[in-house]
C-alpha cells in the first residue's frame, strides 16, 4: 500500500515535471520582432519584410484564405491589413466583428497560410474608403474635428481602439500570434502637423493591450510633418525609391529601410481614365529595394472591390471613386493572377530566405456568363417615399440620422417666368424636377451651382434628389456632409427669394435600404426606380454585370449589395463573387436614379475596366479659348533638370493670388508638358497651403488617353500628374496653366516634383508670372 502510495507520488511528479518543461517550451517557441539599428529582427535574426496589402473588407470572406494563398505564392511573407473604422462601428458604441467584419479570423487564416500581418487600425485610414474609415455620424456633432485633440473625437477614438484591441492584441507575435507591427493613424502629415495628436493615438493603442513595434508612415515630402523620435516611420512612394529612402533618412537617421505603400498601379475616379502601373518599373524599384535590404509593402497586391456604398472621393477637385478597386495589382479583382503577379514571383523567388520554399499557384477562379436575367418587377421612388422630415431648410443627411444613399428635399415654387436657382452647395450630385418632370442635373465634380428653370404657368412642385457618391478621404476637405448646403435661391432676374419649407425624405441606400413595394414591370416608372430581377445558376463561378444600359445608381444580389455603377465610366461592369450565388434562383435588384425604360442586364466573363463615356470639353480652357502672357511679364525664368527629384526656384518675394507656370521646352524636344506636383513657398520658405487653390486656366490637358487633368499638379499624389494631348492631337510649346490661389501671400520660391514613370514632357525651360488680381482675359 505504502510502495503504491508512493509510486503514485512519483507518477504526479513527473507529470508535473512534464507540464512545467512543455509549458516553458511553448513560452520559450513565442516569436520576437524588433526593429534594429539596420534591420528588423525576427527571433533576434535579420528580417526583410515583403508586404503585400490586401482588404478583408473588399474581397468576400469566403475567398480570404484563397487571397492569402496567393500572396504567399507570389512570393510574400507579409500582408498589411487596414481595418476601417466604419465598418465595425456602424453606430455608436455598438460594434460588429462577425462575419465580413471578422478581423481576427482573417489575421489567423494567414498565420495559417504562413504569412505575418502589419496591422493598420486607424483611426483614419485613407485607401480611397469612405470618409477615409471614419464613421459618418461623427459628422452629427457640427463642433467636431476629425485627426485633431477634439475631445469628443479622442473620446470615440479610445473607445474604437479599445474594443480593436480586445479583438487583436492577443495575435500579436510575442503572445504566439502573427501582427508583427501596429501603425499609428496613417499618413498624418498631409493633413497636420500636431505630434501630440499622434502620440495619444499611440497611448491609446498601448491602453487596448498593443506591445508590438508601433510605425507612422507618410510621402517623402510629408514626413517631416508628422515622424515622432519615439515612434519608428516608414516612407511611402510609387516611384524612385532612392529618393523616397533618402528623405526618410533625413529624418530618421537609423532604422531599417521601409516602404510602407509601394504602388504598382492607381485606384480609378468615375470619369476618368482607367490607371494602369509598369510591370518593369515595378520590378526594377522592387529589385532595388531587395538588394539594400529594405522592406516594402506592395499597396496593393490585390485590390479588389468597394462593395456597398463604401467608396470614397478626393477633393479639389471633387472626384468619387469607382466601386471597383482593382488598382491593376498584381492580383487582379476577382483574385487571379496577372503578368505582373508572375514578374514578382519570379523577382521575389530569387530573394527568399533560408528555408523558405514557393508554393504553387491556386488555380484562377473562372468567370461564367449570365444571358437569363430577367426584370419582372419595379417600383418607383416616387411612390415609396418614407414619411418626410418638414423644416424651414433643407437638411443634411448626417441630421436626418443618415449615413449613406440620397435625400429627396421637395418645396413649392409659385407661378413664375423662367428664372435660375442657385445653390451655395451640393454634394455630391442632385437630379432637379418640377412636378416630378426632370429639368437639369447638378454636378458637384463640375463645380457649377446654377441651374436655369422654366416658366410657370401655376404653382408648381419643386424636388430635388440628392445622391451621395462617397465622402471625401484624404486631404483638408473632410468634413464632408451630405446634401444641399445652405440656401437654395430662385433669381427670376428681378429678384431673388430664398426658398423655404421643405420636405427632407430620408432615402438610405447601401447596406440596408428603405421598404419598396413592387410593381409589374409593365408599368415602367419614369425617374429614379427600383427593377428586380431574377436568373438561374447551375454553377458558383463568377461574372461581371454589363450595366452598360443602365445610367447611376446600385446593384443588389441576394440582398447583398455590390457597390455603385455608372455609366460614364471608367467601370462598366460590376463584379459578382460566385460564392455569393446560390444555385438556383438567384435575385437582383437596381436602383437606377434616372430610370431605365427598357431594363436589361447579363453577366460576362471579363470586365470593363477602362471605358470613359462622359463626352465634356476640356476641363480647364473654354472653347477657342486661346491665352498668353507677354514674356516681359514674367517674374522669373528659369530651367529645370532632367530628373525625378524636386526642383526649386527661388526669386524675389511676388505679392500674389493667381500663379502660372508656362513651360517653354522638353528634354526630349517632344511637343508635351508633364509634371506630378507643384509647391509654392512663402516668405519664409514655408509651404503654402493647397486646399483652396483652383485651376482656372489650362492650354492643354490629356483627359481621354490618360488622367492629364492640370489638378494633378497639388493632389498630393505623386503617381498622378498634368498632361497636355497626345492621343487626338499634340499641341506645340508654350503651354500653361493657371491657379488661384484662393487668397494672397508672399511668394519667394517654387518646388516641382517632374513625372515619375518617365521622362515623357519632363519641363526643360520655364517662366513664372504672377499677380493680386486674376489675369486679363480668363
Amino acid at each position: 500500500m505504502y510502495t503504491l502510495r508512493s509510486f503514485s507520488r512519483v507518477l504526479i511528479l513527473v507529470f508535473c515535471l512534464l507540464f512545467l518543461r512543455e509549458k516553458t517550451s511553448a513560452q520559450d517557441a513565442v516569436a520576437t520582432f524588433a526593429i534594429g539599428d539596420t534591420s528588423f529582427l525576427l527571433n533576434n535574426k535579420p528580417f526583410v519584410v515583403r508586404c503585400g496589402e490586401m482588404h478583408y473588407t473588399r474581397m468576400p470572406r469566403e475567398d480570404w484564405r484563397h487571397r492569402l494563398k496567393m500572396a504567399k505564392a507570389m512570393g510574400l511573407n507579409t500582408v498589411c491589413a487596414y481595418l476601417f473604422w466604419n465598418f465595425t462601428e456602424r453606430k455608436p458604441g455598438s460594434f460588429n466583428w462577425s462575419g465580413q467584419a471578422d478581423a481576427a479570423e482573417f489575421c489567423r487564416m494567414a498565420q495559417q497560410e504562413g504569412l505575418f500581418v502589419i496591422l493598420r487600425p486607424g483611426p483614419y485610414s485613407c485607401a480611397e474608403w469612405e470618409f477615409g474609415g471614419f464613421p459618418w455620424w461623427l459628422l452629427k456633432d457640427k463642433s467636431m474635428r476629425v485627426r485633431t485633440q477634439n475631445a469628443h473625437y479622442l473620446e470615440a477614438c479610445k473607445r474604437y481602439l479599445t474594443e480593436v484591441g480586445k479583438q487583436l492584441a492577443p495575435l500579436q507575435i510575442d503572445k504566439g500570434g502573427n501582427i508583427l507591427m501596429v501603425q499609428v493613424e496613417n499618413e498624418y502629415g498631409s493633413f497636420g502637423t500636431d505630434r501630440e495628436y499622434i502620440g495619444k493615438i499611440r497611448d491609446f493603442l498601448k491602453e487596448a493591450g498593443f506591445t508590438v513595434p508601433f510605425f507612422t508612415c507618410d510621402g517623402p515630402v510629408q514626413l517631416k510633418n508628422d515622424v515622432r523620435p519615439d515612434i519608428f516611420a516608414a516612407v511611402n512612394f510609387g516611384s524612385n525609391p532612392e529618393a523616397g529612402f533618402k528623405a526618410l533618412r533625413s529624418v530618421q537617421a537609423h532604422g531599417p529601410l521601409m516602404c510602407a505603400e509601394y504602388y504598382p498601379g492607381w485606384f480609378d475616379s468615375w470619369g476618368r481614365p482607367h490607371h494602369t502601373g509598369s510591370s518593369q518599373r515595378v520590378i526594377d524599384e522592387l529589385k532595388w529595394m531587395l538588394d539594400h535590404n529594405a522592406s516594402f509593402s506592395i499597396y496593393m497586391a490585390h485590390g479588389g472591390t468597394t462593395f456597398s456604398t463604401f467608396s470614397g472621393a478626393n477633393a479639389p477637385p471633387y472626384l468619387p471613386q469607382t466601386s471597383s478597386y482593382d488598382y491593376d495589382a498584381p492580383i487582379n479583382e476577382a483574385g487571379n493572377a496577372t503578368p505582373k503577379f508572375y514578374a514578382i514571383r519570379e523577382l521575389l523567388g530569387k530573394y527568399l530566405q533560408p528555408g523558405e520554399t514557393l508554393p504553387d499557384v491556386p488555380v484562377a477562379a473562372e468567370a461564367q456568363m449570365l444571358n437569363n436575367i430577367r426584370f419582372t418587377a419595379s417600383a418607383s421612388l416616387w411612390n415609396n417615399l418614407p414619411r418626410a422630415v418638414v423644416a424651414d431648410t433643407a437638411m443634411l443627411m448626417e441630421d436626418l440620422d443618415q449615413g449613406y444613399g440620397a435625400v429627396l428635399y421637395e418645396t413649392t415654387l409659385a407661378a413664375g417666368g423662367a428664372a435660375t436657382i442657385r445653390f451655395e452647395d451640393v454634394h455630391d450630385y442632385a437630379i432637379v424636377y418640377l412636378d416630378k418632370k426632370q429639368v437639369g442635373t447638378i454636378d458637384r465634380r463640375k463645380g457649377n451651382f446654377l441651374l436655369n428653370i422654366p416658366a410657370r404657368a401655376k404653382s408648381t412642385t419643386l424636388q430635388i434628389l440628392v445622391e451621395a457618391t462617397g465622402r471625401v478621404n484624404y486631404g483638408s476637405l473632410m468634413h464632408d456632409r451630405k446634401g444641399i448646403h445652405g440656401a437654395v435661391v430662385l433669381d427670376d432676374g428681378k429678384s431673388k427669394k430664398e426658398l423655404k419649407q421643405w420636405k427632407n425624405y430620408s432615402i438610405d441606400l447601401g447596406d440596408k435600404t428603405i421598404p419598396v413595394h413592387y410593381g409589374p414591370i409593365s408599368k415602367t416608372p419614369s425617374g429614379a426606380a427600383f427593377y428586380k430581377g431574377s436568373f438561374q445558376v447551375s454553377e458558383l463561378k463568377d461574372t461581371y454585370l454589363d450595366l452598360r444600359k443602365w445610367n447611376k445608381g446600385l446593384v443588389w444580389v441576394n440582398g447583398i449589395c455590390l457597390g455603385r455603377y455608372w455609366n460614364i465610366g471608367p467601370t462598366q461592369t460590376m463584379y459578382l463573387p460566385g460564392c455569393w450565388l446560390k444555385k438556383g434562383a438567384n435575385e437582383v435588384i437596381v436602383f437606377d436614379l434616372l430610370g431605365n425604360h427598357r431594363p436589361e442586364l447579363s453577366g460576362l466573363a471579363k470586365p470593363i475596366l477602362d471605358s470613359v463615356t462622359e463626352k465634356r470639353a476640356q476641363a480647364h480652357k473654354k472653347v477657342s479659348q486661346n491665352w498668353t502672357l507677354p514674356s516681359s511679364k514674367a517674374w522669373y525664368s528659369g530651367s529645370f533638370e532632367n530628373s525625378k527629384e524636386w526642383q526649386t526656384a527661388s526669386f524675389k518675394p511676388a505679392t500674389a493670388r493667381y500663379f502660372c507656370l508656362e513651360a517653354l521646352s522638353e528634354f526630349k524636344n517632344q511637343p508635351y508638358t508633364s509634371a506630378a506636383e507643384i509647391q509654392l513657398l512663402d516668405a519664409g520658405g514655408n509651404e503654402i497651403p493647397r486646399s483652396a487653390w483652383k485651376v482656372l486656366y489650362a492650354d492643354s490637358e490629356e483627359l481621354s488617353g490618360d488622367d492629364g487633368n492640370a489638378a494633378n499638379l497639388f493632389d498630393l499624389q505623386f503617381t498622378s500628374i498634368w498632361h497636355t494631348e497626345w492621343q487626338d492631337r499634340s499641341p506645340k510649346l508654350p503651354h500653361q496653366v493657371v491657379i488661384d490661389l484662393g487668397k494672397t501671400y508672399k511668394i519667394s520660391g517654387l518646388k516641382l516634383l517632374p513625372r515619375q514613370d518617365n521622362p515623357n514632357g519632363r519641363i526643360k525651360d520655364y517662366r513664372l508670372y504672377f499677380s493680386a488680381t486674376p489675369f486679363k482675359g480668363l
